[in-house]
């Protein structure tokens, strides 16, 4: 079926296919078309221009008089398969608590597994699956969903199982991370080794043989994963052909960039502490800065220097970490606002860095990110808005009128 939309106001994000990210000074441009059309057969964009070329019939006809157009949001970087949910740590946090002191006393990440390993596979999906409705209704139409609150081998195959589930019963692209190496279980505080020994020589093998991730993530962190511990699982990894996405640089800055560069990381996350070293490693290689402003905004913790990044000439990508402990929502445009309003990016700088470089850093360059001809046709069509610069400006409003992922109202 061909659809047309016509008389869009300002279609966004414009590209050719050979564009797979954008970085440093040319993060500020943005490609756009005023009074445009798009025409979409089935699931792929095939054409667009402006109006005066546009063609005079389809089978479906969609008038976006006074609306934008742009790609739906690429999010790559969440948690949304977990159990219930930890809103009494953000009171304890309300109440002065730390985020090691909340761990300490037997809340985050551990909390998170308890209740995964106690909840059924069924009820993990059904949990998950009212999460993605929600960030597909919020203009996501990409999304890399990570494993890391089982922490056993039996659970952490339950959450990679019902990612499998969840990208085998929607139709946006679903990218799936094998985060064992999110925290060490209680049972293996004194032995540290022991839990690198399970992941690397079970878990491993099994989500391997069962074909359940195309990623491997390591919370490189003080008090978590050293860089030592990420090179041995990164290198193990590597034999099963898991390609690595690491957090990063959240709290402390101890060599984690460095040795997710040494295992060319598609991507590395957070990057709340960044010093100039570790921006000098990124330069001239192929891997995703990527930012999560609504982390730093729930937690009070700093912001990803963007400026200090993009100024490197580097690119930058922004995704929302959505996860029941420091990111308790999947809003990409409440990330975009909050990336213009608190860490200095200009509208431009952030819809480049949560569509084409969010896909970047998925491997979905080819797919989605960009209004280019052969790509998925999953875009946002605005409310009337003036400009895209009202989208983070009005950072409280819901301005989407409606969302298509594979050429399908949602």
């Amino acid at each position: 079926m061909i659809t047309l939309l016509k008389n869009i106001k300002e279609l966004i994000q414009v590209r050719d296919l050979s564009i797979k990210k954008v970085k440093g000074k040319d993060m500020k441009i943005l490609p756009t078309i005023k009074n445009a059309f798009l025409v979409i057969e089935d699931e792929k964009i095939i054409d667009f221009g402006e109006m005066t070329n546009a063609p005079e019939s389809a089978d479906k006809i969609i008038d976006c008089n006074g609306k934008m157009v742009l790609p739906t949001w690429c999010d790559s970087h969440t948690h949304i398969v977990y159990a219930g949910n930890r809103e009494q740590e953000f009171v304890d946090r309300i109440n002065g608590l730390s985020y090691e002191e909340i761990a300490n006393k037997g809340g985050g990440i551990l909390n998170s597994a308890k209740k995964l390993q106690e909840t059924s596979e069924a009820e993990l999906y059904h949990q998950s699956a009212k999460r993605l409705e929600e960030i597909m209704a919020l203009g996501t139409g990409a999304v890399e969903i990570k494993s890391g609150y089982g922490l056993t081998v039996d659970a952490e195959l339950k959450m990679l199982r019902v990612i499998k589930k969840l990208k085998e019963n929607f139709s946006l692209p679903i990218k799936a991370t094998f985060l064992g190496a999110h925290a060490f279980p209680k049972e293996y505080t004194e032995n540290k080794e022991g839990y690198l020994t399970l992941i690397i020589n079970d878990m491993l093998p099994l989500i391997a043989k069962e074909n359940l991730a195309e990623f491997v993530d390591v919370f490189c962190e003080t008090g978590y994963f050293s860089v030592e511990d990420t090179d041995k699982i990164l290198t193990a990894a590597n034999k099963y052909g898991l390609i690595p996405k690491t957090h990063v640089n959240q709290f402390t800055a101890i060599g984690g960039i460095e040795v997710s560069v040494k295992h060319h990381a598609l991507s590395v996350d957070h990057l709340e502490v960044m010093n100039p070293e570790d921006i000098k490693v990124l330069q001239g290689t192929e891997t995703m800065p990527v930012a999560l402003p609504s982390c730093s905004y729930f937690l009070s913790i700093p912001y990803t220097p963007a400026r200090e990044i993009i100024n490197a000439g580097l690119p930058l990508a922004l995704a929302t970490d959505f996860n029941p402990g420091s990111t308790p929502s999947g809003n990409m445009n409440f990330v975009v606002a909050t990336a213009c309003i608190k860490m200095k990016m200009t509208p431009e700088e952030a819809i480049n860095a949560a569509t084409v470089n969010g896909a970047y850093a998925m491997n979905l360059s080819d797919e989605v990110g960009s209004i280019t001809k052969g790509k998925k046709a999953n875009f946002i069509i605005t409310k009337e808005i003036p400009s895209y610069g009202f989208i983070p400006y009005s950072f409280g409003s819901n301005l989407i009128d409606s969302v298509y992922i594979n050429g399908q109202l949602i």
